[in-house]
C-alpha cells in the first residue's frame, strides 16, 4: 500500500522541461523514475514506499526489465510522486483541484481575502525555498517564462502547460512569504498572472468549475493590489467562460462590471474595444440583436480611438488587434444566428490571421464552418470545419476538439452527401 503522508509537488523546472514531458507522453516510467531521483531527490525506496510498490519492482522499472500497463498501478504513481494525470493521459487527479477558493455564481466576491495558501513544510518545498531569497533577476527570470506560457498557449493549447504552470504558482506563492518588502508587489501580480494562466488552461481544456476557482483566485490577488486593469482581465476571461458554459446572463455582467474596473483607471480604448465585444458574446447568446450590435459598436468606436496608440495599452490586450476586432465581430453575429453578415467578417479575418495562432485560426474556422453551414453552404463548410481539424494535429486544445464534435452533430441530416463522408473519414483519421 501506499504511504499515507501527504506528498510536495514535484519541482516546476522538472515539471516544465522537455524531457520529462516527452517521458510522460511515452508512459516511459524508468526515465521517469530516473528523472525524479536525479532532479527531485526522490530516491527508488521513497518512490517504493509512495507508490505501494517494493523497492526491488522499482529497480527493475528503473533499468528497463519491467514496465507498468495497468492503468490502477499508474494511478497509484501519480497520486505518489505528485505528477499531473493529464501529463500521463489520465483524467485530472483529486489533489490538483485547489480546496480554499470560493465558487463564484455569477460576479466574484470582490472583498479582500488571503490568496497565499500556508506553507506544506515538505522536503521538497523547503529545499526549493532554501535556494536562496527571490532578486530582480528572479523576478525577471519568471516574467520571461509567464511570456512564454502565453506564446505556446496561444500557438498549441494550455492544457500540457498546466503542470508546469501550477508548479510556479505554488512557488511564487511560497516565495512571496519570505521575499523582501520591495519585491513582494511585483510577486503579487506575477502570482496573479500564474493564476489566470491556470484558469485559461483549465477553461481551454473545458473543465470549467476548476477554472473558476483560479480565476477567482487571480481577481483576489489582483484586487489585494488594487490593480483594476488586471481585475478588468480577469473578469472578461471569467465572462467568456460564462458564454461557453451557458450562462449568457453571467457573461453579460461579468463583462459590464470589468467594463467598470477598467473605467476607473482612465483612458484604455483598447481594453474597452475588447470589453465591449465580451459583451457582444453574451448578448449574442441570449439572442438579443439590439444589444449585440450596439456593444459590437462601441467596440470599433474604442479601436478607432486606440489607433496609434497600441502601444500605451497592457501587454496581455495587444492581442487584440483589428483582425481580432473583425473576426470577433463575426463570431458575434454568427452566435446572433445572423451568418450571412457574419461569414465575410470571419473570413477575411482568418485570411489576415498569423499563421503562430493555432488555436485561434482553428476556432475561427469552427465559427466560418457554422455560418457556411447556417447558409446551405455544406461543402464549404465542411472544407472551412476540415481546415479546423487539420489544426488538431498541432494543438492540444479540448475546447476545439469539442467544437468539432458539436459541428459533427450538425451534419447528422446531411449524413450521405459527399462532402460530409469525406469529412467524417478525416475526423476519423485525426481524432482516432
Amino acid at each position: 500500500m501506499p504511504d499515507s503522508q501527504p506528498h510536495p509537488a514535484l519541482p516546476p523546472a522538472l515539471l516544465a522541461s522537455p524531457e520529462w514531458q516527452d517521458a510522460c507522453r511515452r508512459r516511459d516510467f524508468a526515465r521517469i523514475f530516473q528523472l525524479v531521483k536525479l532532479k527531485a531527490g526522490i530516491y527508488p525506496s521513497r518512490i517504493a514506499a509512495r507508490c505501494g510498490m517494493t523497492p526491488s519492482r522499482v529497480g527493475e522499472i528503473m533499468t528497463g526489465r519491467r514496465t507498468l500497463a495497468h492503468i490502477d498501478v499508474i494511478e497509484r504513481v501519480a497520486d505518489g510522486l505528485r505528477i499531473p494525470g493529464g501529463m500521463l493521459g489520465l483524467a485530472h487527479r483529486p489533489w490538483e483541484v485547489p480546496s480554499s477558493a470560493p465558487e463564484p455564481a455569477t460576479a466574484p466576491d470582490p472583498e479582500p481575502r488571503s490568496a497565499v495558501s500556508a506553507p506544506g513544510g515538505g522536503l521538497d518545498e523547503v529545499l526549493t525555498l532554501a535556494d536562496g531569497r527571490a532578486g530582480p533577476s528572479t523576478v525577471a527570470g519568471l516574467r520571461s517564462a509567464v511570456e512564454d506560457y502565453w506564446r505556446r498557449d496561444d500557438e498549441h493549447g494550455g492544457t500540457s502547460l498546466r503542470p508546469a504552470v501550477l508548479g510556479h504558482l505554488n512557488y511564487v506563492t511560497q516565495m512571496m512569504r519570505t521575499a523582501d518588502a520591495a519585491l513582494r508587489p511585483e510577486l503579487h501580480a506575477l502570482a496573479a498572472e500564474l493564476a489566470r494562466l491556470a484558469g485559461w488552461a483549465y477553461f481551454d481544456a473545458r473543465q470549467y468549475s476548476t477554472a473558476r476557482l483560479y480565476f477567482t483566485q487571480a481577481l483576489t490577488l489582483s484586487h489585494g493590489q488594487e490593480d483594476h486593469l488586471f481585475m478588468a482581465n480577469v473578469l472578461s476571461c471569467m465572462s467568456l467562460q460564462a458564454t461557453y458554459d451557458g450562462n449568457p446572463v453571467d457573461a453579460v455582467a461579468l463583462a459590464c462590471r470589468a467594463q467598470d474596473a477598467a473605467r476607473a483607471v482612465g483612458d484604455q480604448p483598447l481594453v474597452m474595444s475588447m470589453l465591449h465585444m465580451r459583451e457582444a458574446f453574451g448578448h449574442a447568446a441570449l439572442r438579443d440583436a439590439s444589444a449585440c450590435h450596439e456593444a459590437i459598436g462601441r467596440s470599433r468606436d474604442a479601436y478607432e480611438l486606440a489607433r496609434g496608440r497600441e502601444d500605451e495599452a497592457p501587454s496581455w490586450v495587444r492581442y487584440f488587434d483589428e483582425t481580432k476586432l473583425l473576426v470577433d465581430a463575426g463570431i458575434a453575429l454568427a452566435r446572433l444566428g445572423e451568418a450571412q453578415q457574419a461569414e465575410p467578417l470571419i473570413a477575411e479575418g482568418l485570411r489576415r490571421e498569423t499563421a503562430s495562432r493555432q488555436r485561434g485560426r482553428a476556432l475561427h474556422a469552427f465559427w466560418l464552418a457554422s455560418a457556411q453551414l447556417e447558409q446551405g453552404k455544406l461543402a464549404d463548410a465542411c472544407d472551412s470545419a476540415g481546415f479546423a481539424l487539420d489544426l488538431t494535429a498541432v494543438i492540444d486544445s479540448p475546447r476545439v476538439v469539442g467544437h468539432i464534435h458539436e459541428f459533427h452533430r450538425r451534419l447528422t441530416p446531411y449524413s450521405r452527401e459527399a462532402p460530409v463522408i469525406r469529412f467524417e473519414q478525416r475526423m476519423r483519421e485525426v481524432l482516432r
